[in-house]
């Protein structure tokens, strides 16, 4: 019995493999039957796509972001196992034998599913359950940190093709840090991202965003935030900035303690990288704030996905209402060394892979705690910057600027510098920005070039008003003026700046580098005036009166 069964198996594993040979990849898209918006989701993502709607698999199940692992096996995984295996996405003898979770009895020899695409609607998390809790099952739950059974729905689904693996503890990921991973090994894991967010609206601009900048290119800066609670965390952080570099991002470093300043400069964040903190703040939270299109927005935190139906608890819901376009977390504790690594994912990220495989590179755990919150087909580097630049004329007026500051920065790294500043000055006529000359200064002031510094922050002045966002710039410029050997000019930016209507905490901090330039403008009635409202705005509170 078990030889015929295995010559079957054999012939069909033939069978299939001329099959998809012959057919190509596929994509498979995850939607509750039950909330209409789902549904709805579903069918823009393939129509987006240029995907047929046959590669949407609706089915009933809960409306509910947590689900018992009953649900989990009843609705979802039994359902998606037959649908895969009738539409030949996935080769493998289904038994109606069951096994102690209730999973079907499968014997699978892989997939040809491109990836998996789960939409908005579709659970987010299996909770634990203790009665189906067997330490036996994994050596891993020799460690009491892993005896549990919770864990994310995609996660588990990423393991559709492997068989019925144990559910207590996880699942070493074959696919870890493998940059040329063999067929055998990719048609054991599903690559999954999720199209999930606040509102519907929010999970649509995912599709949106993504496409536009595989058509694009991506342009913006990079911020990393350094200083978390764990060397390891903060060593992977350390390690995306050669990367960046490579990349010709320019790249803001906050190695202090704590979260990014809230007033911290944060225009364009197009790649964001750190840590830690529950809920998103700082300049995430600033008024009107909006990431460009197509960034890609990773923060290292525990409970980052609890939930994605918020636009303030957490990360990635807030992040998507953002208009992040990929972004990361964990629906419960994965302790840091079972998360996405920042800086592997955007090694594979860089060199093309789309984002569901840049993820499988970058994380070591499945069947755990983790979500890819994006359209896991999206490639943010699937135009060059060289392409990007060729084709400039087509961009946004606010990316040119980004895409010109990289060019420049891919230049001067190729020892082509000249090139580098005449781009900068032929920009700032073209299409002049705050950032473009605000980089554009401080190159010249590097090359030994002061009073051609201070031309190009001349456009500060120039203009009739700055937008909050535009603040923290002023006040880099003002400093580069000082450093250009023009202080007073500086000192007038910075009186300028102090009248608008500045939040307190931002104001101390304008005042705390106001004093420094007065300073070295020798302006001394500014001197005066500004150690005289600092004084008053740092005092401590009058003590209270005791009767």
């Amino acid at each position: 019995m078990l030889v015929r069964f295995s010559l079957c198996l054999l012939a069909a594993c033939g069978a299939w493999l001329n099959l998809a040979l012959a057919a190509g990849p596929v994509v498979a898209v995850l939607a509750n039957r039950d909330d209409p918006e789902s549904l709805e989701l579903a069918r823009y993502y393939v129509a987006q796509r240029g995907l047929d709607e046959t590669a949407i698999v609706a089915l009933t199940m809960p409306l509910s972001e947590e689900i018992t692992w009953g649900e989990f096996v009843v609705t979802i995984w039994n359902p998606l196992v037959r649908e895969a295996v009738a539409r030949g996405w996935m080769l493998a003898s289904v038994s109606e034998a069951k096994d102690a979770v209730g999973r079907l009895q499968v014997v699978s020899t892989g997939h040809r599913l491109e990836a998996l695409v789960i939409c908005r609607g579709v659970p987010l998390r299996v909770a634990h359950d203790a009665a189906l809790y067997d330490p036996k099952s994994n050596p891993l739950t020799a460690t009491p940190a892993l005896q549990t059974t919770e864990s994310s729905v995609d996660s588990e689904l990423a393991l559709l093709a492997a068989g019925n693996l144990p559910i207590a503890a996880f699942v070493p990921n074959p696919l870890f840090k493998q940059s040329d991973p063999s067929n055998y090994l990719r048609e054991q894991i599903l690559p999954v991202g999720r199209l999930d967010g606040p509102t519907l609206h929010d999970a649509k601009g995912l599709v949106e965003r993504a496409l536009a900048t595989e058509r694009d290119g991506l342009s913006g800066r990079a911020y990393v935030d350094i200083g978390g609670p764990h060397r390891q965390g903060d060593e992977w952080l350390e390690a995306c900035l050669p990367e960046l570099a490579s990349l010709g991002f320019e790249t803001d470093i906050d190695r202090e303690g704590g979260t990014m300043p809230e007033y911290a400069r944060f225009d364009a964040p197009a790649l964001y990288f750190g840590w830690y903190a529950g809920d998103a703040n700082g300049p995430f939270n600033a008024p009107g704030f909006r990431f460009p299109v197509g960034a890609i927005a990773l923060h290292i935190h525990s409970y980052s996905a609890v939930t994605m139906r918020s636009a303030s608890r957490g990360w990635t819901g807030p992040l998507v209402a953002k208009g992040v376009t990929a972004t990361f977390g964990n629906v419960a504790e994965p302790f840091l060394e079972f998360t996405h690594q920042p800086q592997l994912l955007l090694k594979a990220l860089a060199r093309g892979e789309p984002l569901g495989r840049a993820a499988l590179f970058a994380i070591n755990a499945l069947s755990w705690k983790a979500v890819v919150i994006g359209d896991p087909l999206y490639r943010p580097f699937a135009v060059s910057a060289e392409a990007q630049w060729e084709r400039r004329v087509t961009l946004a007026a606010a990316a040119e600027p980004y895409a010109r500051l990289r060019r420049m920065r891919l230049l001067a790294a190729a020892g082509r510098g000249e090139e580098a500043l005449g781009l900068g000055q032929s920009g700032l006529r073209q299409n002049p920005s705050l950032a473009l000359a605000l980089s554009l200064a401080s190159m010249q002031l590097s090359a030994g070039d002061a009073a051609a510094a201070r031309r190009s922050l001349g456009i500060f002045a120039l203009l009739p008003k700055w937008r909050p966002a535009d603040w923290p710039l002023v006040l880099a410029a003002a400093a580069t003026l000082q450093a250009a050997e023009d202080a007073p000019a500086g000192v007038k930016l910075i009186q300028r700046l102090l009248g608008a209507e500045l939040p307190a905490a931002q104001r101390i901090l304008v005042l705390s580098k106001a004093l420094e330039i007065a300073r070295a403008a020798r302006d001394f009635t500014q001197i005066s005036r500004w150690e005289a409202e600092y004084a008053k705005l740092t005092a401590p509170p009058p003590a209270p009166v005791v009767k």
